[in-house]
Order: structure tokens, then C-alpha cells, then sequence
């Protein structure tokens, strides 16, 4: 867009650190409250400038909740390039008269959702964000409401237009992407193909070299029957399909690997030998992956133009105003963005450094003669 790039590196030097949009996602769940406690330690600011997409009338109502919380800097804005460091800045999306009803599903709190993702969605596509955190959400109350995708992913894949994301569940102990997402699961059958397999590991591989600084990275791709199909008898995907799709990769360069059987897979803790498993379908992926890492998940959107991340855990309305909601997840979704935004920006540079180094070999090397001319 005319104009972005110049805003953003204004904002940059006014902030000297990034600046972190984060919505509110569903404001009758525990999102405020993982935001708030995320939040609640002075010294983490000096890491990044947070910007709220929400309500700041619904902020305090959740903060008063919280036990034994110091003071906490709050500052109101009415746009992104007013945000100030050290303070936690807030955006109202949403009317003053907005109405907290905790641990329930309503149509106003869906709206709300709606409301304020579209705002931050505005504001890092103009550049004044660098990186987008999205809280919970209800999907079927905002479908309800009009909100025309199945999540967060499908929203963000359509509003920048990008041929090809994946669902990537990330952590320290495991990264964990998906071949179908947010489908039901008699349709996955369907959904799979050598080349949509193919595409997610293209996907893959670009996204652990250029997030998160690895190489040459091995990638473990999952069956979809029961023991990998047992030579057909359970199926024959592994074999048509995913087998095929392996091998084609292999040829392109992608250190790929299987299929393997789901269960002796994490039960023997094999995902450790690899940088990352690609799943068929969302269940075979999260749960084991949310087993193992639910207190620190993070789930990223590989394929973006932008850096998205959100916490690995739903709008849990049974702990909403109860203060026992865990910020865990949430930080670790703030700071896993923050250090991809970084490890881009270092990868594109060496990449651009790279591509300048070949143009000036080629243009140093000595030039053919030309056909002599004849009088």
C-alpha cells in the first residue's frame, strides 16, 4: 500500500522495540485476563509496545478481578501511531456501553471479536504493527454474526490473499502443522492430494528456515489410517497419496520423511529426531501436540505476509472472571512472534545480501568479445 512502508519505519524509530497488536478475541472468555496477567509485569515492556484492540471499559472490569496485580500503565488512543513504550495502549473498537456477561456465549461478544480483529487487521496492513496476537474467539457465535470464516486462519489467509498458509502449532518441545484445517472430519479423505501435501511441505521448509533460523530442516509426515493403513488392508492414502508426495519432495530438496503411524510416533517421542511433523488433519496434530505443550503452544500462521500468533487454547468460559485462567500460553505466543519478526527480518537481509552479491560477480566478470566487425 502507498505510503505503509514509510509509517512503519516511523513508528520504529518513535518505539525503538515492536510494536505487538492484540485482540481481544471473545470478551465474556478468559482472553482479557491471560492479556492482563501477560502483561502485568512492568519489565516486559521494556521488550515490545502492546496495543490492545478491545475495550478499555472491559479491561478494568477483568483487571479488578485479578489478585495481588501491581500498578499497571494503561493509556488510550485512538490510533496505532499514538501508541506510547513502556505503557499498555488501548484501542476502543467497541461502543461504550459494551456489556461483559463472563463464561457466556452472546451475540454482542461475537461482535465484539469481530470488531476488533477487523481493526488490528487495518493497522498492520498499513504498517503501524509489526506483529498481530490474536485472543480466543467463539467461532460459531461470530459466524452467527455474520463473521464469514471458520477461524482466524481462513480470515487472515482471504484478507491477504495468499494461495497457501498452514495452521503451525509451534513450541520448544515440538512444531506441529496440518494438511487440512478447520473441516469436518469425514471430509479430510476427500481434501488430501499429493499436491496439497506437497504445497504444506513447501510451506514448511520455507517457514523453519525463515521463522525460526533452521537450515536444513527435517520434516515427519503422518498417515492418515490406523497403522498407516497396514499394506491397504485399512486404507490406501499412505500408499496413493502420501508416500507419492514424500518422494516428490525429496526430489525438490525437502528433507521429508514417512508416513508414520500417529500413535507409536508421539508415544515413542520420535517427533523428536525431526524440526517439525506435518499432520493430515487438525485433531491427529493438536491433540498430541496440545499433551505435550499446552502451557507454552503457540499457534502460528505459516504463509502470511505478517507475523500471526495466538494462544493454543480456546475461550474456556468455564474460568472466565474466576482469575484461574494461565497467561502461559499467551506470553509465549507475544514473545514466539516478536522473535519471528526478528528472525525474518535477519533473513531477508542476508537473502537481499545474497542476491546483491551474485548481481555484482555477474556484472565483474569479464565480457565476451563480439564478432570482430567486417569493413
Amino acid at each position: 500500500m502507498p505510503g505503509a512502508g514509510r509509517k512503519k519505519i516511523k513508528i520504529m524509530q518513535q518505539h525503538s522495540r515492536p510494536v505487538v497488536g492484540i485482540t481481544q478475541g471473545d470478551g465474556n472468555g478468559i482472553g482479557y485476563e491471560v492479556i492482563i496477567k501477560a502483561l502485568a509485569d512492568q519489565r516486559i515492556l521494556e521488550s515490545f509496545t502492546p496495543i490492545i484492540y478491545g475495550s478499555s471499559k472491559i479491561f478494568g472490569f477483568y483487571k479488578k478481578l485479578i489478585h495481588n496485580l501491581d500498578q499497571m500503565d494503561t493509556h488510550v488512543i485512538s490510533s496505532a501511531a499514538d501508541a506510547k513504550p513502556k505503557r499498555i495502549n488501548i484501542i476502543n473498537c467497541l461502543p461504550d456501553n459494551v456489556f461483559v456477561e463472563p463464561g457466556q456465549s452472546t451475540p454482542e461478544a461475537a461482535k465484539s471479536a469481530i470488531r476488533a480483529l477487523e481493526a488490528a487487521v487495518r493497522d498492520i496492513k498499513k504498517g503501524d504493527l509489526d506483529v498481530l496476537v490474536t485472543a480466543p474467539i467463539n467461532k460459531r457465535a461470530m459466524v452467527n454474526e455474520g463473521f464469514g470464516y471458520s477461524g482466524h486462519t481462513e480470515y487472515l489467509e482471504k484478507e491477504f490473499d495468499v494461495k497457501e498458509i498452514a495452521m503451525f502449532m509451534v513450541s520448544d518441545q515440538l512444531k506441529v502443522g496440518v494438511v487440512t484445517g478447520h473441516i469436518p472430519l469425514k471430509d479430510v479423505p476427500s481434501s488430501i492430494s499429493q499436491e496439497k501435501i506437497l504445497a504444506k511441505l513447501r510451506l514448511l521448509k520455507h517457514s523453519l528456515q525463515r521463522d525460526f533460523g533452521i537450515d536444513h530442516p527435517k520434516i515427519a509426515v503422518l498417515g492418515l489410517n490406523p497403522h498407516c493403513g497396514d499394506g491397504g488392508l485399512l486404507g490406501d492414502e499412505e500408499q496413493e497419496i502420501i508416500l507419492p508426495a514424500v518422494e516428490k519432495a525429496n526430489e525438490e530438496g525437502i528433507l521429508a520423511f514417512g508416513p508414520y503411524s500417529p500413535d507409536g510416533f508421539f508415544g515413542l517421542g520420535n517427533y523428536s529426531l525431526f524440526d517439525a511433523t506435518l499432520a493430515m488433519y487438525h485433531d491427529q496434530g493438536l491433540a498430541p501436540f496440545k499433551a505435550l505443550s499446552f502451557e507454552n503452544g503457540v499457534n502460528f500462521t505459516a504463509g502470511l505476509p505478517i507475523v500471526r500468533t495466538s494462544p493454543d487454547h480456546g475461550t474456556a468460559y468455564e474460568k472466565a472472571g474466576r482469575d484461574e485462567a494461565d497467561p502461559h500460553s499467551m506470553m509465549s505466543s507475544i514473545f514466539t512472534a516478536i522473535d519471528i519478526f526478528q528472525r525474518r527480518k535477519a533473513y531477508d537481509a542476508l537473502q537481499k545480501g545474497k542476491m546483491e552479491d551474485r548481481k555484482l560477480e555477474g556484472s565483474e566478470r569479464p565480457q565476451r568479445p563480439g564478432k570482430p566487425q567486417i569493413a
